[in-house]
């Protein structure tokens, strides 16, 4: 086969409908816990996570709340897949071995939010947050005294006193949520988030009828949510994902796209007969509110 500039671009639409094929095919959970944040610059500002937004009567001069001395910027990394398909492999008609890698980019592209967002979650014990302190924390500062969204408990669903000490402890801690005023935020976590190890134990917890003679009192109040990105086996994170604002940042500059590198007087192409095709994207994660998640870390 000639190899000349459509033959090229027939190989690049080729491996782009594979790639797309794979991306909107391949399944993703960040969704359910972070919300996407489009992105106009290198970075973006989320001093606004200061203020937790609430209502209040009207009675005189409206209450203006200004930002509080925080500086949380979350700054956009560069993400690639590549793949390199060699000319004589073009030249005689055997495209079909990049198809499967085609396939891989797009599905590796999809899930870059997951692996991002996850990410989060499982660093949330070390990672800071707007306030300064990390994202789970045991004295997160609400006016002029602390908060704590984070414990130790182990979760279980063997008895109604353990469900009580492990789920139920953290639930009621995040019901308990007020602002800076002493008013209630209104937290009702929906989503109880575990790596594959508590997957059990989660869908027993929210599904039993019964903690033998005990009726069970949280049966079906979160969603199980089961990520293979978290890796600690025995943390878990009950979650409010009701709200507008989710508890994780998913930051988009630029959204997953395939691209191809096929200059005939490309270096690659000279010296190794290579040409480039793969996913390039700009995106970050971060945190937002911390009052809407809380982490049990044994």
């Amino acid at each position: 086969m000639l190899i000349n500039t459509s033959v090229l671009n027939a190989v690049f639409l080729s491996l782009r409908t594979d790639f797309n094929k794979a991306f909107q095919a391949a399944p993703t959970k960040w969704g359910r816990i972070a919300m996407r944040v489009p992105s106009g610059s290198a970075q973006n500002d989320y001093k606004w996570l200061s203020s937790f937004p609430r209502m209040r009567r009207w009675i005189g001069d409206k209450h203006v709340k200004s930002l509080a001395a925080f500086s949380y910027t979350i700054v956009n990394d560069d993400w690639e897949a590549t793949i390199e398909v060699d000319r004589n492999h073009i030249a005689d008609d055997t495209l079909g071995i990049y198809a499967p890698q085609a396939q891989m980019a797009g599905f590796a592209a999809a899930q870059l939010p997951d692996e991002i967002v996850f990410a989060l979650v499982a660093a949330g014990a070390t990672n800071s947050c707007y306030d300064g302190q990390p994202f789970f924390a045991t004295d997160h500062p609400v006016g002029t005294s602390t908060a704590s969204n984070k414990d130790n408990n182990p979760l279980q669903a063997d008895t109604l006193a353990h469900a009580q000490a492990s789920y139920g402890a953290a639930r009621s801690a995040m019901q308990a949520y007020v602002d800076d005023e002493g008013r209630s935020l209104g937290v009702m976590p929906d989503v109880l988030l575990v790596p594959p190890a508590l997957e059990d134990t989660a869908r027993i917890l929210m599904t039993a009828e019964r903690f033998g003679d005990n009726p069970n009192p949280y049966r079906n109040t979160a969603e199980v949510v089961v990520s293979p990105w978290l890796t600690d086996p025995d943390a878990w994170y009950l979650l409010d994902c009701t709200k507008p604002v989710r508890p994780f940042i998913y930051q988009e500059r630029t959204a997953p796209t395939f691209v191809q590198q096929t200059g005939m007087d490309n270096d690659a192409v000279f010296n190794r007969r290579a040409y480039k095709y793969g996913a390039e994207a700009r995106a970050a994660g971060g945190y937002a509110f911390w009052q809407l998640a809380y982490a049990n870390i044994p």
